[in-house]
This record gives structure tokens, sequence and C-alpha cells, in this order.
């Protein structure tokens, strides 16, 4: 299949659609024109399918660990199965890092302790929020994909070109 070249060389393109598509997952909608609104639809659907998909296949584990009094302590931690493993790898070789902001109230240790344990904020809420939903929706309307929309805004002052808003359903 064929794809657009936007005008641009590969490796220009391709960073290009790599940040439209972390946009597009990370704020739920972007601004852009119409060609690259296609060519990162495309993309975004892909990735949400993959969520989609793979968003419940966890495993629950029991581990032992020591305590600070050097105590045995067995606890109960989710891992992922190997299918999901291998999907969150290859989305995250795909999205940009996008570091979580801080909060106006937070202290700098606030911040720090829930930045620890979320290390990949975008990749978390494809698997949290994105995939989870989607799937939801697809188990209600019976079919997958259209996870996207293209709404035109008209043409762009100064080069004429087709603006269009690109949102999550």
């Amino acid at each position: 299949m064929a794809h657009r070249k936007l005008n641009r060389p590969s490796d220009q393109r391709q960073a290009l659609l790599r940040n439209q598509v972390t946009n597009l997952i990370w704020h739920g909608k972007i601004e852009t024109t119409l060609a690259r609104a296609k060519e990162v639809s495309s993309i975004a659907e892909r990735l949400i399918t993959l969520a989609a998909r793979e968003c419940d296949n966890t495993i629950e584990v029991q581990k032992e660990t020591l305590n600070d009094k050097q105590q045995a302590v067995t606890i109960t931690v989710v891992n992922d199965k190997p299918s999901r493993l291998h999907a969150r790898r290859q989305i995250m070789s795909y999205l940009y890092e996008i570091p979580l902001v801080r909060e106006e109230d937070e202290t700098r240790k606030e911040y720090n302790a829930r930045s620890r344990e979320n290390k990949h904020p975008v990749v978390e809420k494809m698997f949290r929020e994105i995939g989870p939903k989607y799937k939801k929706r697809a188990e209600e309307k019976g079919t997958g994909g259209g996870y996207t929309r293209i709404i035109k805004k008209g043409p762009r002052r100064g080069d004429s070109a087709e603006m269009v808003i690109l949102e999550l359903v």
C-alpha cells in the first residue's frame, strides 16, 4: 500500500507522523491538514486496535520479597502476558515519550513519586483508558475500527491548505 509523501524526506515525514499520532492519543484531538490527518488516522487506528485487542491480557503472580525488617512478605503483582508485552513494546517503539506535567499544588516529592510509578504515560493511557473503551465499543456495535473522526474546517489562510480537526471518537 502506498503512503503519502507529504513533500518531506522520509526521516522528517516519519518524525512528523509519530509526533502527530502521539499528540492525538495524548490530547484526544489535533488540528492539521487533510493529507496529514488521513495518514495519522491510519496509523492511530492500527495502534488503537492493537491496544484494544491486548488490554485485558494480564496475569496475577505471587512474589515473595523482603520488607524493611528483613521479613518474607508475599505480594500479588499483575504482570502482562507475553502477547500484551509484545503489543506494549510495539506501541512504545512508535510513540514518543511525553513526560507527566507537574500540577500547581504538587510538591516535587509528590511529583517524583507519581512519575516513578508511571514510566510511560502515553502507553499506559493506551492500555488503561483507550484500549478498554474501544474494546467495549466494538462489543456493543459488533464492529472494530472507526476510532478517529475528521472534521473539515476550511482552507488555511496563506496557502489554502484544507485544515481539519482529527479526533478520537
